[in-house]
């Protein structure tokens, strides 16, 4: 099986010739199973304390997935993310006890009002992640909290959130350099095109290492609109030895799959992109997202990758 995950996507002879030859690589399933706003108050099947988290990343591992995308909550009041070092540690201990080979990918998103070294206080768990995911530059968004009712813990009344986090080049590369200093692989989110630019100056001060993994949220606020032009648009825009993940917001998660596993690259699926797994349906969890998106997959002739083929194709030394 080819492996070769980096190649030119916007060649339509070689596009055409690995899907003739069958030589697209294994299809990478990533799976966010909770974020940083949204709780069960969206929908009571999103894990929010560690144990469900630890629960919810087996399920989605024994589902296919090849990596977790992990964001904390406050066990005191799992309405709030917070980003601990010592949490973070604690779920990671627990996915790799119960998901042998699963490459951890701790987030770094933080807050409006937290510092770089705050965001990234995952980064420095005593069990080390994989992988870290970090945004590339600022983004505003204004979001619509629902009513969080007894007998939920932390119960609120519904609040409308307007804000903008602030990132800096200095904010990126000082992420980008403490990575690397210490072994782990970053995973660039790529919110619009702009953000090309950042990438391309990590790129030219050798802060990043290929293959580069970058992931093209689409339809989250002041990002990209979650349409067919413009994932192309993004596809065009990626420098040489890049490797592209593809998770849609909301509605847009499965035609966003979709796409990207026509187009060669991988996907992401779990809770924290979309709380349905249909029009109306609220999804039972993570996993049966990513056992929907890996039927579709096998069905247009890209296997799943296993754990160990993900690491390879990543960069990332075995588990």
């Amino acid at each position: 099986m080819d492996l070769q995950a980096s190649w030119d996507f916007r060649d339509p002879y070689e596009w055409m010739a690995r899907v003739g030859r069958s030589t697209l690589p294994p299809t990478m399933i990533g799976v966010a199973l909770t974020g940083t706003m949204h709780g069960k108050e969206a929908n009571p099947n999103l894990p929010e304390l560690i144990d469900e988290q630890i629960e919810a990343a087996y399920e989605a591992y024994q589902a296919g997935a090849i990596s977790v995308h992990v964001h904390l909550r406050d066990p005191e009041n799992p309405a709030v993310s917070v980003n601990d070092s010592a949490l973070f540690s604690k779920v990671n201990e627990g996915i790799r006890k119960h998901c042998p080979g699963m490459i951890v990918n701790n987030s770094t998103s933080g807050s409006a009002l937290q510092s770089a070294t705050e965001k990234i206080a995952s980064v420095f768990a005593d069990v080390k992640p994989d992988m870290c995911s970090f945004n590339p530059g600022p983004f505003m968004l204004e979001t619509k909290f629902k009513d969080r009712e007894a007998p939920l813990p932390a119960p609120r009344k519904g609040y409308v959130n307007d804000t903008c986090i602030p990132i800096t080049y200095g904010d990126i590369r000082y992420w980008a350099k403490t990575m690397k200093e210490m072994g782990i692989k970053p995973e660039i989110e790529i919110f619009n095109p702009g953000q090309f630019w950042s990438l391309n100056d990590l790129i030219s001060k050798d802060l990043i290492d290929p293959p580069y993994v970058v992931q093209f949220v689409m339809g989250f606020q002041t990002g990209s609109y979650a349409c067919p032009q413009n994932l192309m648009n993004m596809i065009d825009n990626c420098p040489k030895n890049c490797i592209f993940f593809v998770p849609g917001v909301g509605a847009y998660q499965l035609p966003m799959n979709v796409m990207g596993i026509v187009l060669g690259g991988h996907v992401r699926v779990g809770l924290e992109d979309n709380v349905y797994y249909r029009k109306g349906e609220l999804a039972k969890s993570s996993a049966q997202q990513v056992e929907r998106i890996r039927r579709i997959s096998e069905e247009m002739n890209r296997p799943i990758a296993s754990t160990a083929q993900a690491r390879e194709m990543m960069g990332l030394p075995p588990a």
